[in-house]
């Protein structure tokens, strides 16, 4: 076996998770040294700041309260959007920085995650020959941007206008009657959105980076904070020279000083025999809007997403939101707008909400009338008097730049001796060029899951055939990728296996199913990895 065939059948070197170093690393945190820099949350833009700091030669400790990817950042419509949508309202520094990190993405840092993804806006009766035209100038204007932003058409092909039986074609589910067409566009789409978050976190790990799930930040302060070790209930305190809190839609509870205005963004779960072969995605306009669409997302797992809404949320922030029957009601209603049988609400399998993190900039005690859905998306790195750097807003898509800009600002508030970030040019773990990927001798899902990694995975199936059975019927995840998940990736519960490493959890009878296997695949990992 070659050098390179003996790496690609292992984990990435120190960036294995599990229980056993998390218990070290804890230890150490606390033990009375003092990091450069503590950053609180472990979503996306916390794991990416993570990775930032840690591949700038800092000493990083990051923490969360709950798993790596347990907030936001497992609930977005796994998109890795061009920024069209910001275009449109003029946000252009906005669109282009979103363009930007995409190509970043798709090209450079995570090839194996983030593919191509098209999509039909079918040209039925209810879209005016007048909407057609906007969202082509629009989908011109996107492809403008992919230009900008130096993405090959390779990478990201060009729209372009498909005659009914092309559309009908793409997209079989679609009411023919009336259809005169359809437009196909193309961006970014993520695997798994909660496994760009553990790719994030095991790359910062790499790096030397200590990531601590199940350790709950009490108080924040400019030197570091108090916590507390979810496991075990023991308090204790971590010390640092600097410290982020990029906590999302939590934010604000651990700082004073702004407000965040949580935005819902529900998307329902279908199985995919509902709709039937779905080559492409669907833009659906949504009646009476100009610029909103929803998304109906084949994901190649047998289920298919449809979404999404963009609600206020007041009150207390939940740590998992519940879905309103009023978002169900509403993406039924724009779906079934489109096709030939409306899909009913007993054929709904699932159903999920994130809380997007938008900054609120109304004026205190002033009208608070602006739609959540109108609030720019536009990322703000915050510094409080104390010291402690906040990040709030932005999306997925940009969680890279953010990542940036917060340890930019931590950088300069505490003079730490960092060299200028590398991670544009930073693959993440398992990533690698696609000719190579393309060559994997191991399943393509694999390969779009753990890139290089996925011959390991493969591995552990091929010493034990039972872990080659998948853990559901019907369903493609294999016990395999279970105990991967617990010796490499940090997951140290079932809940962590059936929800975050994998979506299965995603439709609830199959997550209860799901539990037990998952309960008997961390019995028998080991911490010592494979």
């Amino acid at each position: 076996m070659s050098i390179r065939d003996r790496a690609d059948r292992t984990a990435a070197p120190g960036s294995s998770l599990d229980a056993a170093r998390r218990t070290r690393e804890l230890a150490t945190a606390a033990g009375g040294g003092t990091a450069d820099l503590l950053v609180v949350g472990l979503g996306a833009t916390g794991a990416g700041v993570a990775l930032d700091a840690a591949a700038r030669g800092l000493d990083v400790v990051a923490v969360d309260a709950h798993d790596l990817a347990f907030g936001t950042s497992r609930w977005s419509s796994k998109l890795i959007h061009g920024g069209l949508r910001y275009l449109a309202a003029g946000q252009f520094d906005v669109a282009h920085e979103s363009a930007v990190e995409r190509g970043v993405l798709m090209t450079r840092t995570a090839p194996h995650l983030v593919a191509a993804q098209p999509f039909v806006l079918p040209l039925t009766p209810l879209v005016s020959r007048a909407q057609a035209s906007l969202a082509w100038a629009g989908f011109r204007a996107g492809d403008m941007l992919r230009m900008a932003a130096r993405t090959p058409r390779q990478v990201l092909p060009v729209p372009r206008r498909l005659t009914a039986a092309e559309a009908r074609h793409l997209a079989p589910a679609v009411r023919a009657g009336g259809l005169r067409g359809g437009l196909l566009s193309w961006d970014g789409k993520v695997t798994d959105d909660a496994r760009l978050v553990t790719a994030l976190a095991r790359t910062a790990a790499a790096h030397g980076a200590r990531i601590l799930t199940r350790a709950r930040a009490l108080e924040l302060g400019s030197t570091g904070a108090r916590f507390r070790d979810e496991l075990t209930g023991e308090e204790g305190e971590i010390r640092a020279r600097a410290v982020v809190n990029a906590t999302g839609v939590w934010a604000g509870g651990l700082v004073d000083g702004f407000r965040v205005r949580p935005s819902r963004g529900t998307h329902l779960v279908l199985r995919s025999e509902r709709l039937g072969a779905l080559p492409a995605g669907l833009h659906i306009p949504v009646p009476g809007e100009t610029n909103r669409f929803v998304l109906v997302l084949p994901q190649g797992d047998g289920r298919t997403y449809v979404g999404l809404t963009d609600e206020p949320v007041e009150g207390a922030i939940p740590d998992v939101p519940e879905v309103p029957e009023t978002d169900i009601g509403f993406l039924l209603d724009v779906l079934g707008s489109v096709l030939d049988a409306p899909v009913r609400r007993d054929e709904v399998d699932g159903a999920f909400a994130g809380l997007r993190p938008l900054l609120d900039t109304s004026v205190p005690g002033g009208p608070d009338s602006v739609r959540t859905s109108d609030i720019s998306r536009r990322h703000a790195v915050l510094t409080s008097p104390d010291g402690v750097v906040t990040v709030v807003g932005g999306k997925l898509t940009t969680y890279r730049r953010m990542a940036q800009d917060a340890v930019d600002a931590a950088v300069a508030a505490r003079g730490l001796p960092a060299v200028p970030s590398p991670t544009a040019a930073l693959p993440l773990v398992g990533a690698a060029a696609p000719e190579h990927l393309r060559d994997l001798p191991a399943p393509a899902r694999l390969v779009r899951r753990y890139g290089t990694e996925a011959q390991a995975v493969l591995a552990l199936a091929e010493r034990d055939p039972a872990l080659a059975e998948p853990v559901l019927p019907g369903h493609p995840v294999t016990r395999a990728e279970l105990l991967w998940a617990a010796r490499h990736e940090g997951a140290l519960d079932p809940s962590d296996l059936v929800d975050r490493r994998t979506r299965i959890g995603l439709v609830p009878e199959d997550r209860a199913e799901a539990l037990a296997v998952a309960a008997e695949i961390l019995s028998r990992a080991t911490p010592s990895g494979v």
